[in-house]
C-alpha cells in the first residue's frame, strides 16, 4: 500500500511539474508573440486584398492583439506540450502501443499544420474574394479586425481539425473495426458527408470555400482509405 501510494504521489509530482512547464512555455511565446504583434497581424491581414481595417470600440485592436499573441501561442507550444505528454505516458506503455501510438500522434500533428496551411492559402483568400466581391458595387469594404481575425482563427482551426480524418480512418483500421475496401465501397456516403461537414465547420456561408474544404476532405478520405489498405498488405 505505502508503495502504491508513493507511486502515485511520485505520478502527481511528475503531471504537476510538466503542467507547470508546459503552462511557462504557453505563456512566455504569447508574450513573445505580442511584442512582435504587428508583424503577425500583417500576416493575418495579407489575404484580405483592398480591404480596410477599421476599430469600432476602445481597446478592440489591443484585445485583438491578445487574442492573436494566444492563438499564436497554442499553436506554436502545441509540439512542446504534446512531447511532454507523451514523456509522460510512455512508461506505462507496452512497445507496440509506443508503434501505434507515435507515428499516428506525428501524422496527426503534422496533418493539422497542413490544415492550416491549405486554410491560410486557399480557403481564407477564396472566401474574402467571394465576399468582396459579392458586394463591391453597393458597399465598401471597410471591416472590423476584431470580427476578421475570428473569422480566419476559426476557418484555420476547424480545417486543421477536419484535417485529422485520415488519422480516424488509420484507428479504425488497425484496431479492425473498419476494413479499407469497406472504407472505399463507402465513397457514394461520403461525398454527402464531407459536403455537409464542410458546410457546418466554415464560418462563411460562401459555395466557394466549401466545395474546396469538401473537394480537400474527400482526397484525404481516399488517401486514408488506401493507406489503410496498404497496412494490412
Amino acid at each position: 500500500m505505502k508503495d502504491d501510494e508513493m507511486a502515485l504521489s511520485e505520478h502527481i509530482e511528475e503531471f504537476s511539474q510538466r503542467t507547470i512547464f508546459c503552462l511557462i512555455v504557453l505563456v512566455l511565446i504569447s508574450l513573445v508573440c505580442f511584442i512582435d504583434v504587428k508583424e503577425i497581424v500583417r500576416i493575418f491581414q495579407a489575404p484580405a486584398l483592398g480591404v480596410k481595417f477599421l476599430q469600432f470600440s476602445p481597446g478592440e485592436y489591443f484585445f485583438a492583439s491578445v487574442k492573436i499573441a494566444a492563438f499564436c501561442g497554442i499553436l506554436i507550444s502545441s509540439p512542446v506540450i504534446l512531447y511532454q505528454l507523451f514523456l509522460y505516458i510512455l512508461p506505462g506503455m507496452t512497445k507496440k502501443e509506443r508503434d501505434i501510438l507515435l507515428p499516428i500522434s506525428l501524422g496527426s500533428g503534422i496533418l493539422f499544420f497542413c490544415g492550416l496551411a491549405f486554410s491560410y492559402f486557399f480557403l481564407v483568400p477564396a472566401a474574402l474574394r467571394f465576399f468582396i466581391a459579392y458586394g463591391s458595387e453597393v458597399v465598401e469594404p471597410f471591416w472590423s479586425f476584431d470580427q476578421y481575425f475570428d473569422f480566419v482563427a476559426i476557418l484555420l482551426f476547424t480545417t486543421g481539425l477536419a484535417f485529422q480524418v485520415p488519422v480516424v480512418q488509420v484507428v479504425l483500421g488497425v484496431l479492425g473495426i473498419v476494413s479499407g475496401q469497406k472504407m472505399l465501397s463507402a465513397w457514394k456516403y461520403v461525398v454527402v458527408i464531407c459536403t455537409v461537414i464542410s458546410a457546418i465547420i466554415t464560418p462563411s456561408t460562401d459555395p466557394v470555400t466549401q466545395i474546396l474544404l469538401s473537394f480537400a476532405l474527400i482526397g484525404l478520405y481516399l488517401g486514408g482509405s488506401g493507406f489503410v489498405l496498404l497496412l494490412k498488405k
